[in-house]
């Protein structure tokens, strides 16, 4: 590990990136599986995350029978302010009666018990890459040692989860005894610092070097995977992915002379958005209910509706409810305020539109608003 000589203050210092609780409960449960086969202890365990990058993972504990293995690690966050960094999390690995795959959550894996959320009601909270990052890799390691028609269940289980949970979102999206095991790329890039603002402005920069006059803004991946659907024609440059820091990304259009921004996110993110707040991470701006019931008002839903929403445990659940109901006009008027909100921030000058999409990568609404 380099020395640090001092000259770097820590807020210019590089941030080293952590991995998620979805990679380490994959390599876990490689290094267990593993055990099982080999019937012998694993020091360690390579996995390959879902940006693409091979990581090596160490074991901290490796126990195993004829029958049953488990493996544990401590997660490593990074130098993002996790709830979860320095946690244990440990996979249990048995051989099944039957052909197939199982996954299930053990002590300190929370339980989903509301809607809303990407796993169904009453199943352990392992999000679906996570939950495919398991078990493609329980395939690979069944595959590597020929034994394919055998069948495993993997228990992924976080001893301290249930107090950890008390630090985050969870109780009140309805995730009960324990954590959720989560991760969409692997890695947990660290969200509020100078640095990642860096790269998105460095970003933008390119973009606009590159002769770019319309840039997409996502939230995250599969937002902007999104983006490139809708504006195939664009450049790579001209997306960038801007996180949580949407009013600090439209800023640097507008200093840069960007003559449009497309917005493109979720109903979480985006309702938040919409009511004028710039800095969008869940810890620093909790959903307002109250705001979403209005604007679900303004669309044409009843008193006992917007009484429902008041209610709800995640903005997505209220999404899902204004589909079903009919009310489409919700996410055009969620859009428009949000193209007023990010026209407000930068005081004109720049056409912004607006799309949000639902989880599953489905327009939900959309609005543009040139510059005033």
């Amino acid at each position: 590990m380099a020395m640090d000589n001092g000259s770097e203050t820590k807020e210019t210092k590089p941030l080293r990136h952590g991995y998620t609780t979805g990679s380490c409960a994959t390599a876990a449960a490689k290094a267990a599986l593993t055990a099982l086969i080999l019937q012998e202890k694993q020091t360690e365990a390579t996995i390959r995350l879902p940006i693409g990058q091979d990581v090596t993972f160490e074991i901290v504990r490796c126990e195993f029978t004829a029958d049953h293995a488990e493996a544990e690690l401590i997660k490593d966050g990074g130098d993002d302010p996790d709830a979860t960094h320095g946690a244990r999390i440990i996979s249990a690995v048995t051989w099944r009666t039957e052909s197939g795959f199982e996954l299930d959550g053990g002590i300190g894996v929370g339980r989903v018990t509301k809607p809303g959320l990407p796993v169904p009601v009453g199943e352990a909270a392992i999000n679906p890459v996570p939950r495919k990052m398991i078990r493609e890799t329980i395939a690979s390691v069944l595959n590597q040692f020929e034994l394919e028609h055998r069948g495993v269940r993997v228990v992924v289980s976080v001893p301290d989860g249930e107090e950890i949970a008390k630090k985050t979102l969870n109780g009140r999206l309805g995730i009960l005894g324990g954590i959720s095991i989560l991760g969409t790329r692997g890695i947990v890039v660290p969200f509020s610092t100078a640095a990642y603002k860096a790269s998105v402005a460095q970003a933008i920069r390119v973009a606009v070097k590159c002769g770019c006059t319309h840039v997409v803004l996502s939230t995250g991946g599969r937002t902007e995977k999104y983006g490139m659907e809708m504006y195939p024609e664009l450049p790579e440059e001209a997306f960038v992915e801007m996180g949580d820091f949407i009013g600090f990304a439209l800023q640097q259009c507008k200093n840069q002379g960007i003559a449009k921004v497309t917005l493109v996110g979720m109903m979480g993110k985006f309702s938040k958005v919409a009511q004028g707040v710039m800095m969008v991470h869940s810890k620093s701006a909790p959903v307002d209910f109250g705001f979403l019931a209005r604007v679900a008002g303004e669309a044409g839903a009843t008193e006992e509706q917007t009484n429902a929403i008041l209610g709800a445990n995640t903005a997505a659940l209220v999404g899902d409810w204004m589909v079903e109901w009919g009310y489409t006009a919700f996410f055009e008027l969620l859009s428009r305020y949000c193209c007023e909100a990010g026209l407000q921030e930068v005081k004109g000058g720049m056409d912004i539109e607006t799309a949000i999409i639902s989880m599953k990568g489905s327009l939900l609404g959309q609005f543009v608003k040139t510059q005033d």
